[in-house]
């Protein structure tokens, strides 16, 4: 038997593995989880290619050297013996008719600039999520039509990734979130999920490994095992699990009581709706609103419009917003009840005590499940919250940065914080009437108030 149809034969992928080999996309993510087979398929598909198309060029890329060596040259030398010639001073494979598998590692970050100017019909970043964003848009600039090969094809680039590591952030906005900015387009991105269940050879030769995955702490096994892109080292809100807090839209009856929260600056205005039962057994956020660049009166209307046939009991905003401005001495508030906004009420700013009756609220249980539930259309907010990571100096804090993933999780701090009870609070509910006028006016100079708070 020829050597080429010794590798073929060889060759047993399970059906993850597959489609990985069928995709034809610009950018094919393959993975999600240990044990899922993510070294064997992408050299496997990389090999595929270079016999299938003569003069193509393949960059395969690793975090570190060892790393490249161990997971790939090695391999590749074993699998590609009498077919492809290995250079070691370059790293790369050499085959009959011009194809070639080049070997690489970014280590730091500027490693990237090595490959300026080079261009590869292929490109493969083996553990995606080790990679920095910069370093993936790096490489994007490469991925082009190198000008040796006889057939049309188009460039495309080739992923592997478990949760978690510098990348997590890129990777999963990508092919988990699908959340596309700029010249992104989503056909352009394909994301196959392969875990340890699906790889036949582990499950039969190595059941121990199996065994490992599924004793690690939960939430470690959350990621490695399940594939569970919102669990990731550094994560504030590990409470947080998208299986059980994001929960199947239903009609709000109409003896539930409403009200909404609001965080507002010029670079977003994000605002949610939340519901829950005159028995508080479970809380609903059943809507949301981001929308950059607004002025408060653009908020104020499309707010309103949203909010259009329903009963609020009060919207809690932004506490700047009550203070006076220099523009036509109007508050805040002021220009969002003009828009036709009722029932504002500053809202409790304390960040620590907040996020942990945020805390709270994630970890209680109901009847229904998880005590508070969120609309899959909420989408910002389901995509911003299990991204929140810890401040690196005021450790009980979340991160202020990156800036964009605090706006949907301070708009629920605000709206949890000026609820009167917790969950499983079950007694009957004293109503909040807020005097705002003798709140924010009325007190003497040093006390809580308007006055002790905003001016000097």
């Amino acid at each position: 038997m020829k050597p080429v149809e010794k590798l073929l034969s060889s060759l047993h992928p399970f059906p993850p593995q597959e489609d990985f080999f069928r995709a034809k996309a610009r950018r094919i993510a393959y993975g999600g989880a240990r044990g899922g087979g993510k070294s064997f398929a992408m050299r496997a598909k990389l090999v595929l290619l270079a016999l299938r198309y003569p003069g193509i060029q393949i960059l395969l890329l690793r975090r570190t050297f060892p790393e490249l060596r161990e997971n790939h040259i090695n391999p590749l030398r074993r699998w590609l013996y009498g077919i492809a010639t290995y250079k070691d001073s370059t790293k790369e494979f050499l085959f009959p008719g011009g194809s070639r598998i080049k070997l690489g590692y970014l280590s730091e970050e500027g490693d990237a600039l090595q490959y300026q100017g080079q261009a590869y019909e292929v490109i493969g970043m083996e553990e995606a999520t080790q990679f920095t964003e910069s370093q993936y848009y790096a490489m994007t600039e490469c991925c082009r039509l190198a000008g040796q090969m006889q057939e049309n094809f188009t460039p495309r680039m080739y992923f592997t990734c478990n949760p978690g590591g510098v990348g997590h952030a890129w990777v999963k906005r990508l092919f988990i979130d699908r959340d596309y900015r700029g010249g992104e387009v989503a056909e352009d991105y394909v994301f196959i999920p392969s875990t340890v269940y699906d790889n036949r050879y582990l499950l039969k030769e190595n059941p121990e490994y199996v065994r490992t995955l599924e004793s690690l702490p939960p939430l470690r096994r959350r990621a490695m095992l399940d594939g569970d892109w919102d669990v990731f080292e550094g994560q504030y809100f590990t409470e947080f699990d998208r299986a059980r807090h994001e929960i199947v839209p239903f009609e709000i009856p109409a003896d539930w009581h409403r009200f909404a929260a609001m965080d507002y600056g010029l670079d977003m205005t994000a605002c949610l709706w939340f519901a829950y039962p005159p028995d508080r057994s479970r809380l609903v956020v059943y809507r949301e609103f981001n929308e950059p660049d607004l002025v408060l009166s653009q908020a104020a209307k499309e707010i309103r419009a949203r909010s259009e046939g329903e009963e609020l009991r009060y919207l809690t905003a932004s506490p700047d917003l009550a203070g006076r401005r220099q523009e036509g001495g109007k508050s805040g508030f002021d220009i969002l009840s003009q828009g036709g906004l009722r029932g504002l009420t500053p809202a409790d700013n304390a960040r620590i005590p907040g996020w942990r009756r945020v805390r709270e609220f994630l970890r209680a249980e109901s009847g229904e499940g998880a005590y508070l539930g969120i609309f899959p259309q909420c989408r910002n907010l389901l995509r911003t919250l299990p991204r929140l990571t810890f401040d690196p100096v005021k450790t009980e804090d979340a991160a202020l940065t990156p800036h964009e993933y605090t706006h949907a999780p301070d708009a629920l701090r605000y709206g949890l914080s000026s609820l009167p009870f917790l969950p499983g609070d079950l007694k009957e509910e004293k109503p909040v009437v807020r005097d705002l006028r003798a709140e924010f006016f009325g007190k003497e100079k040093g006390q809580r108030g308007y006055y002790g708070f905003f001016k000097k």
